[in-house]
């Protein structure tokens, strides 16, 4: 990250993230959501999943009050959005890469 500005991060994240803090909230909350991603750890929740809940709070706060940690984990859904849309399916609506997306806060839809 070292690279990168925060402002271009932010730019960035609020490019490839276009879901709402509420809509991702109600998607989380769905079994498709919880039916894709990796699971490892006891708590059976996926990275996407967990990535999810971190993107709702970062988009509900204001940009001063963004912190180093938020932009370190704005510029991992910038890569993983990047990386997952290079793999698009023929098949995108009610794919698990649409759902594994979706949990990252972008709907590949829109």
């Amino acid at each position: 990250m070292a690279d990168k500005s925060h402002e271009k991060i932010y730019d960035e994240f609020k490019e490839v993230v276009n879901m709402a803090p509420q809509e991702l909230e109600d998607w989380l909350k769905t079994e498709e959501s919880k039916s894709v991603g990796d699971t490892s750890g006891s708590d059976k929740e996926s990275t996407g999943h967990k990535s999810g809940e971190k993107i709702i709070k970062i988009k509900r706060k204001k940009k001063a009050d963004l912190t180093d940690e938020d932009y370190k984990h704005m510029n991992k859904v910038v890569g993983y959005v990047h990386r997952h849309l290079a793999q698009k399916p023929k098949n995108v609506e009610g794919s698990d890469w649409a759902y594994s997306l979706k949990n990252w806060g972008h709907d590949p839809t829109k």
